[in-house]
């Protein structure tokens, strides 16, 4: 938008706002440094192009989540960089009302790289707690690690198992399809021993569910 536009950055997320937009997604972080973004995005931009959009929608007043990707043969520094970068930012602006972090799905594409194990994820989704602890929630990838990692998750430092899809295409595109319905979220997050609960997009509580009640919006549990 800025590219065909000719305003900044900031005026675009302004003019967006006021038009009715109060929050933009964190994806295309991938791993906060140029080494690897260079290896596997380089069209979209280094990792400060991608703060400072963050950044810059905070000010303005948009809410934004950061995002993480792990298993494109990053090392372990640049994990621990990319958190930091996020840590600091979060300190800044306060902004970041959650942080999701994924595994790589090499299938049908490019790159060459081993699939992350489930361990490995959870290990990062635990580190990453104890890293950000100034982001008040952690959003669980059932999408790409499986309904029953995703249910193991909300014990590793996740407090939102997300929500049903109705249309995604990047994940699947690379033969990762895992699919559950509101009824399973609602028994994964009881079978994780949490309450299951209803949130909006600024993870306000809107329901907390009794034994049989189903609405298909989003869920966080509750200790």
């Amino acid at each position: 938008m800025v590219e065909v536009s000719g305003l900044s950055l900031e005026q675009v997320l302004r003019e967006l706002k006021e038009a009715g937009l109060d929050s933009i997604p964190g994806g295309g972080a991938e791993i906060l440094d140029d080494r690897t973004r260079k290896k596997i995005s380089r069209l979209k931009g280094s990792w400060t192009d991608w703060m400072d959009c963050m950044k810059t929608a905070n000010k303005v007043g948009l809410h934004t989540t950061a995002t993480m990707v792990i298993g494109f043969g990053e090392t372990l520094e640049e994990r621990a960089l990319h958190l930091h970068r996020v840590r600091e930012a979060q300190d800044e602006t306060n902004g970041f009302l959650a942080f999701i972090s994924w595994t790589f799905q090499p299938e049908n594409t490019n790159l060459r790289a081993e699939k992350t194990p489930p361990e490995e994820y959870l290990k990062n989704v635990a580190i990453s707690r104890i890293v950000l602890d100034n982001i008040p929630n952690f959003q669980s990838s059932w999408v790409t690690m499986g309904p029953e990692i995703g249910k193991k998750s909300l014990s590793f430092g996740c407090n939102d198992f997300g929500s049903t899809m109705m249309e995604e295409n990047v994940v699947s595109a690379a033969a990762c399809t895992y699919k559950v319905n509101t009824g399973q979220i609602i028994q994964l997050i009881r079978e994780a021993g949490k309450i299951p609960a209803q949130r909006n997009t600024k993870y306000d509580i809107l329901r907390i569910f009794q034994e049989g009640d189903q609405v298909e919006k989003d869920f966080v549990m509750q200790n």
